[in-house]
C-alpha cells in the first residue's frame, strides 16, 4: 500500500531524484529562470522553496544545510547574497510556473519555472499598472472639479435648444436647393 505517499517519484529512485531536484535548483538559483517539465517543475517547487526561505537568515547553519543539499557553493553564495535581499520581506511563495503547452515529442506539458522577484516584464508591468491608476483618479479629480462648471453649461444648453432646432432645417434645406440648379 501506498498511503502518505504523496509526492511524485517522477519514474526515478530516490538518489536520482534528490540528484535531479539538487541540479535543477542550482540552475534555478543561478539562471533565475529554466524550462522544464511541469511534473519536474511542480517536484522542484517543493524542493527549492524551503531552501530559499533559509536564505533570509544568513548564519553558518543555514548555508551549511543549504550546501548540504547543492553542493555546489556558487549557487549557495548567490542564494544568501542576491536572492536573500529580494525575497526577505516575500511571505513564501518564491517561485511561479508559468505552462508554455505541449512538447512536440511527446505530448509532455511544458513550462517555465523562475523566481518571482526577478521577471522584469512583469515587474515592469506591474509598475505601469500602478502609473495608470495613480493617472486615473487624477483624471477623476480633474473631472470632479470640472464638474461644476459643466452642469452650469448644460442648464444654458437646455433653455436653448428649442430655437436652434427649429432654425437648423431651414439652413439645411436652403444649401439643397442652391446646389441642385449647379447640378442641372
Amino acid at each position: 500500500m501506498r498511503h502518505n505517499k504523496k509526492f511524485n517519484h517522477l519514474s526515478r529512485k530516490k538518489a536520482h531524484r534528490d540528484a535531479l531536484l539538487a541540479n535543477m535548483t542550482v540552475a534555478l538559483i543561478q539562471r533565475k529562470r529554466i524550462f522544464t517539465t511541469l511534473a519536474k517543475a511542480k517536484a522542484l517547487r517543493v524542493y527549492a522553496e524551503p531552501l530559499i526561505n533559509r536564505a533570509k537568515e544568513d548564519n553558518t547553519a543555514n548555508r551549511r544545510l543549504v550546501f548540504s543539499h547543492l553542493q555546489n557553493k556558487y549557487a549557495v553564495t548567490e542564494l544568501f547574497r542576491e536572492i536573500s535581499q529580494k525575497i526577505a520581506d516575500r511571505p513564501g511563495g518564491y517561485t511561479r510556473i508559468l505552462k508554455t503547452g505541449n512538447r512536440l515529442g511527446d505530448n509532455a506539458m511544458m513550462c517555465f519555472i523562475e523566481l518571482v522577484d526577478y521577471n522584469e516584464a512583469l515587474l515592469k508591468a506591474k509598475a505601469d499598472a500602478k502609473k495608470s491608476r495613480t493617472r486615473r483618479s487624477r483624471r477623476s479629480s480633474a473631472k470632479k472639479a470640472e464638474a461644476p462648471v459643466e452642469a452650469a453649461a448644460p442648464a444654458e444648453a437646455t433653455a436653448a435648444p428649442a430655437q436652434p432646432e427649429v432654425e437648423a432645417p431651414a439652413a439645411t434645406e436652403a444649401p439643397a436647393a442652391t446646389e441642385a440648379p449647379k447640378a442641372e
